[in-house]
Order: C-alpha cells, then sequence, then structure tokens
C-alpha cells in the first residue's frame, strides 16, 4: 500500500529476512530516507579508500609470497616451474609488443628531438639537443612510456585472463586440485614480465636515439657521426644504468596489480570490465609513482 513514490511492506516478518538481503537501491523508503551525519559524509568515502588501499596492499604481498613460495615448493617436489608458460607468456608479453613499443619510442624520440632543436635554436645551441634526448630518454622517458604501455596491453590482458577463469570458477577448481592458483596463473606472468620490460626498454631506448638522430639530421643539419660524438660524450654509464635499474620493479608491480584486480572480479561481466579498468589505472598510478620515488632517491644518493 502506498503513493506511487512510496513502497511498504505489510503482512508481518516473514519477508523481513528476503527484503534485507535486497541491494539498497531496491529496499524502499525505510533505509534511504534516514540522512547520514555531515561528518559520516565526508569522511566514509576517506575511510573506504583506506581500507581498499590496505587491502590492495595485503592481497599484493599475499601474491608475491604465494608465487616465491609456490614456486619453492614446486621445485621441491622436483616438478619445477614450466618453462613452456613462461615462454609462451614472454612471446605475447614481449615479441608480440615489439612493433608497438619501437614505433612508439620512434615517434617520442623525434619529436623530442625536434621540439628541443626549435627551443635551442634561438640561443645557438642545437647542439645540445642531443644531450636532451639521450639523457632524458635514456634515464626517464624509455622504461616510464615502456612501463605504461606494457600495463595498458600485458596488464590488462593478465586481469582479463585471470577474471574470466574465475568467473568460470576454473581458480576454484585449481584449489580442489590442490595446485596454487598464484603458482600455475601468476607465477609464470611475474617472471615473464620481469625478463621482458628490460629487453622492451633496451629496444625503445635505441628506437627512440634511432628517431632524434633523423630528426637533428633533416632538421639541424646533425650529421649521424656528430650525433654519436656527441651523444657518448653526454650520455654515461650511470644514465642507461638509472632507468635499466626501474624495469623489473615496474614489471612486477604491474605484474602483481593485474593479477590482484583479476582475482577480485565476481560473477557478471560488469565487474570484469571494472576490474580491467581499475588495474590499467592503478598500474600506471603505481608506476609513476615509483618512477618519482627512484628520482628523488637518485638525486639523494647523485646517481
Amino acid at each position: 500500500n502506498g503513493t506511487a513514490d512510496e513502497v511498504r511492506f505489510t503482512g508481518g516478518e516473514r519477508y523481513a529476512e528476503l527484503v534485507r538481503a535486497l541491494p539498497k537501491q531496491l529496499r524502499g523508503p525505510e533505509e534511504s530516507a534516514t540522512r547520514m551525519p555531515l561528518f559520516q559524509r565526508l569522511f566514509t568515502p576517506v575511510g573506504e579508500l583506506t581500507v581498499s588501499i590496505w587491502t590492495d596492499t595485503v592481497a599484493a604481498m599475499f601474491i608475491l609470497g604465494s608465487a616465491v613460495r609456490g614456486a619453492q615448493m614446486k621445485l621441491g617436489r622436483h616438478a619445477g616451474v614450466s618453462p613452456a608458460a613462461i615462454v609462451h607468456q614472454i612471446d605475447r608479453m614481449g615479441v608480440m609488443a615489439t612493433p608497438i613499443i619501437t614505433l612508439m619510442s620512434f615517434l617520442i624520440g623525434a619529436i623530442i628531438a625536434q621540439q628541443g632543436a626549435f627551443q635551442l635554436r634561438s640561443f645557438g645551441a642545437e647542439i645540445f639537443v642531443v644531450d636532451l634526448v639521450g639523457i632524458l630518454q635514456l634515464r626517464e622517458i624509455g622504461v616510464l612510456l615502456t612501463a605504461i604501455m606494457i600495463a595498458g596491453r600485458s596488464g590488462s590482458a593478465i586481469t582479463a585472463e585471470i577474471g574470466s577463469m574465475k568467473m568460470r570458477e576454473e581458480v576454484d577448481a585449481l584449489k580442489v586440485m590442490g595446485l596454487s592458483p598464484v603458482g600455475v596463473l601468476v607465477f609464470p606472468r611475474l617472471v615473464a614480465l620481469t625478463i621482458v620490460l628490460p629487453l622492451l626498454t633496451i629496444i625503445a631506448n635505441f628506437a627512440a636515439l634511432a628517431g632524434a638522430a633523423m630528426v637533428a639530421w633533416t632538421y639541424s643539419d646533425i650529421t649521424i657521426p656528430t650525433f654519436l660524438a656527441r651523444l657518448q660524450e653526454a650520455v654515461d654509464f650511470s644514465s642507461v644504468a638509472a632507468g635499466m635499474i626501474k624495469a623489473p620493479f615496474m614489471a612486477l608491480i604491474i605484474g602483481v596489480v593485474a593479477a590482484v584486480e583479476g582475482l577480485k572480479v565476481g560473477g557478471s561481466a560488469e565487474s570484469l570490465g571494472r576490474r580491467v579498468t581499475s588495474s590499467v589505472v592503478k598500474s600506471i598510478f603505481v608506476v609513476i609513482l615509483i618512477d618519482g620515488l627512484f628520482a628523488m632517491f637518485y638525486a639523494a644518493i647523485d646517481f
């Protein structure tokens, strides 16, 4: 009984449990009409975000520990980690990603060189565009953009694969068979990402320097031998090492975040899409955060 926009349940408590089990949007005005205090409305999202960050951190530590422990247990039982699974993931995440990484890095290097030469021309210092491209690409841009591309390409794929297995209850089937889902599904992908990302970073650096050399040659009349000689003077081992050290850490972050989001998938396609989106956003955010922390660490130790 009630008006058109009001719903009331009468007839005893037979259906009380059923009504309480309904989603909040379907319960009626009794629950929705009560407004929370201002303090609670302001700080509830903050508390939920804090709990979510803590839950994700615990889940990430669990996956890292389970991956390492799972590998040790397999080696202890003389079963070992399947090399075929790791090689397959390397092929999917690394070999198949090489063309897009190469093209993107080539264009980025060319754009940086063109803009740098355009700005330095007014100072008569176009030759220093080689220093700009070399240091910026090797220390920061190369590994960062490669990690972002891998997070969008391979991280989303990991979340979608594990999430679809979770929806089809294949993860539960692995547990019933006595296998660790983390050891079977996550560990090969983590190893593959850790191997692939540094290699793709090297390819990206070469492609970006090639693009910068071509633009410097055509736009600023800096010949290839002059470019290489100046690059050798501007770049030292620390510039190369500063970028390469970041790559394995970023690979682990991408793999762990993708696995955590994949294992959160519920039973609906909407949940899968939401988790894939969340995986990409969180991976890119944490990768950029780690890059900033490395930059502060390098500045502190003068590296």
